[in-house]
């Protein structure tokens, strides 16, 4: 039993849902429009301002398809009225972000700047030199932009430097000890 898959969405004022008979579900709403083609295996219905989704039997792989569904269905409706937003942190002497225009510019101790070029549909903004927020109305693309940024150098475990998302807990290690007497 798909516990997430059985829950109703209510659709907020100012967003409208449409479904093609292929099961593409449009969803448009004050930030913007996204578009997702799903399963035929699950049912979308729309009652007024409620949205259901009704698996068509009882099989395991329909049952995983039911919540997953749902899920991506509730994020469309969400990112489009209210948006998806994740911050980072920069940590380290002399790490910092700048902003030129469309492009992110990163200096991360390397000996050269990282130029992060900022797609379509997603806002990056860099409040102070050690924050950068990545905003937009698709969670995966946010997420997936906010990877690529922090692997450009991840937090380390000696001294906690690198780019880290916001009340991230890196695990810090000891370092070497000396020994008395030499080898």
């Amino acid at each position: 039993m798909s516990r997430i898959g059985n829950k109703t969405i209510t659709i907020p004022a100012g967003c409208e849902i449409s479904i093609s008979d292929s099961n593409e579900v449009t969803v448009k709403g004050p930030k913007g429009t996204l578009s997702r083609q799903f399963s035929p295996l699950v049912e979308i219905k729309v009652d007024g301002t409620e949205v259901n989704c009704v698996r068509a039997n009882e099989e395991k792989h329909t049952k995983q398809l039911h919540g997953t569904t749902r899920a991506l269905l509730n994020n469309m409706i969400v990112g489009t009225t209210e948006g998806f937003s994740r911050t980072l942190e920069i940590v380290g002497i002399g790490y910092k972000a700048t902003l030129e225009g469309k492009v992110l510019d990163l200096d991360l101790g390397y000996s050269h700047d990282i130029k992060y070029p900022i797609e379509d549909g997603i806002t990056i903004e860099v409040p102070n030199p050690t924050t950068i927020v990545v905003s937009g109305i698709d969670k995966q693309r946010v997420g997936e932009v906010a990877a690529q940024i922090r692997a450009y150098r991840k937090p380390e475990p000696y001294k906690g430097k690198g780019i880290r998302y916001k009340g991230e807990h890196v695990a810090h290690k000891e370092g070497k000890t000396a020994v008395a007497g030499g080898a």
